[in-house]
């Protein structure tokens, strides 16, 4: 398993939820999703109000941030010349955006324990390790997907929000929060076998990582290797 959040994704979506912000173009995706049936530009203007020229601009530029997905139709129902040019559809596209502030990536730790638990119910073992070696490999991927050995780069960008004190570093954001309040024990286990792991992908021998809980951070701290 891979999960692709690269700061780029992360550029998209914020992109697309800004396109959000301009009023009309709100009221066009809320109209076009719905909808149960795709919507074509004439339909968008005369059910707002809106000039055909206007709709078709806001249409388009939710279609560019991957908010409406568009389709060429031929409603007649035929085929090659003389059939005419297809109309130009809108629905609602099937691409995920989500942005969180802090940070938040419920979905990498669903999956890991979801793993965990059918690898476990499949006889690979009690839950807790089959996830903690999950999460262990899990990280081992990312840590050796990044360039060099510097641990900030693969942390910033799932969010831990990392800075120096002193040797040591801290992460100051988890990407887990709510689930590791209400399931500490397992949350915070699957986070120190995922830094353990980054940290082996890295090839950082000179840090470690340690359950090290303080209010308002990650439970891991990575301190010096002994």
């Amino acid at each position: 398993m891979f999960v692709d959040d690269t700061e780029d994704v992360r550029d998209k979506d914020i992109a697309a939820i800004a396109a959000l912000g301009e009023p009309t173009r709100r009221r066009l995706y809320d109209y076009v999703v719905g909808q149960r049936h795709p919507v074509g530009r004439d339909e968008a203007a005369e059910a707002l109000g809106l000039a055909r020229q206007t709709a078709a601009f806001h249409l388009d530029r939710l279609a560019a941030e991957n908010l409406l997905e568009v389709l060429h139709v031929r409603r007649s129902g035929r085929s090659g010349p003389g059939a005419g040019r297809p109309a130009k559809l809108y629905r609602r596209s099937a691409t995920r955006i989500a942005v969180s502030l802090p940070d938040r990536r419920y979905e990498l730790a669903g999956r890991l324990l979801a793993e965990a638990v059918e690898e476990s119910a499949a006889g690979g073992g009690p839950v807790r390790e089959v996830l903690h070696r999950r999460a262990r490999e899990l990280g081992a991927r990312l840590g050796a997907d990044e360039h060099g050995p510097e641990v900030f780069g693969v942390l910033e960008r799932y969010g831990f929000e990392p800075r120096r004190d002193g040797d040591s570093v801290v992460l100051g954001n988890c990407p887990f929060h709510a689930l590791a309040r209400d399931h500490t024990e397992t949350v915070c286990g699957m986070n120190l076998h995922l830094m353990r792991g980054v940290l082996e992908g890295l090839g950082a021998t000179g840090l470690e990582a340690h359950l090290a809980p303080e209010p308002g951070r990650c439970c891991v701290r990575l301190e010096p290797a002994a």
